[in-house]
């Protein structure tokens, strides 16, 4: 039986793209260094096609993802590592009956039903004195996405087959490239996703077009306020850092109590 619906867009992009780029996940998880996984069990919640796993790998002593629709694949594409497991479920009601000393996820409770209820069960996952980590997409500076490329996405583009999105994803970055490299040198910082612009300009562009995938293939996006990620992180930690990256998402981790 075919995947459908979220399944087939998500199993769709990892098998078809991949995300070499550890210097975006050292910066997602910032003030948190990849060395501070050090011999620590981890659990990544929303593993995706397992990419961060074995960025987090070679450092921690074991690292388990989860995901609803790619852990298969993740744990093909990781079979290497002999310290990675998989588990297929949701991260908003999984439940592993364990906890771990660091749980992080990246780019993923966003695109949840839930953002609160997924970010809520993966903390019952970290143990007392272990760091939660998660990036993600913020309310603030996505104007543009939150009224143009999503409505569009819901209207129109999102019944395309994916195959005619990421060509659209290679022409929209390309056509992205002229003012990105003319416009965007200029001092001008009030202008709409600057510094968003700024980093698009030191990534290749293979993995700019998954940025712009990215945004094209996601079945659903909630964009989130600072005030939701401050009461996420209200109670039951200590060593707090919540900051914006790139003018349009949040970083956010802290150490539970």
């Amino acid at each position: 039986m075919s995947p459908s619906g979220n399944e087939a867009a998500w199993l769709w992009q990892w098998r078809t793209l991949e995300d070499t780029n550890e210097t975006l996940f050292r910066d997602w998880i910032f003030p948190n260094a990849i060395e501070d996984f050090r011999g620590k069990t981890v659990l990544d919640g929303g593993c995706g096609g397992g990419q961060h796993l074995r960025f987090v790998a070679p450092h921690a002593r074991e690292v388990v993802g989860i995901d609803l629709n790619c852990s298969a694949l993740a744990a093909d594409k990781s079979e290497h590592f002999t310290n990675i497991s998989t588990v297929e479920g949701d991260v908003a009601k999984v439940d592993l009956r364990r906890q771990f000393d660091i749980v992080y996820s990246i780019g993923v409770i966003h695109h949840t039903d839930d953002p609160r209820a997924s970010f809520m069960n993966l903390l019952r996952h970290v143990r007392p004195g272990g760091r939660m980590i998660i990036w993600v997409y913020s309310h603030e500076g996505n104007a543009l996405n939150r009224w143009i490329v999503e409505p569009l996405k819901r209207a129109v583009y999102g019944r395309w087959p994916r195959r005619v999105l990421l060509r659209l994803a290679y022409v929209l970055t390309a056509l992205l490239y002229v003012p990105v490299y003319t416009l965007y040198l200029l001092p001008l910082r009030r202008l709409p996703y600057y510094d968003y612009f700024g980093n698009f300009r030191r990534l290749g562009f293979q993995r700019n077009v998954l940025n712009v995938f990215d945004k094209l293939n996601a079945p659903q996006t909630v964009f989130l306020a600072r005030e939701a990620i401050e009461e996420w992180f209200s109670e039951g930690f200590t060593d707090v850092h919540i900051s914006s990256y790139v003018g349009v998402s949040w970083r956010a981790s802290g150490t539970k109590i």
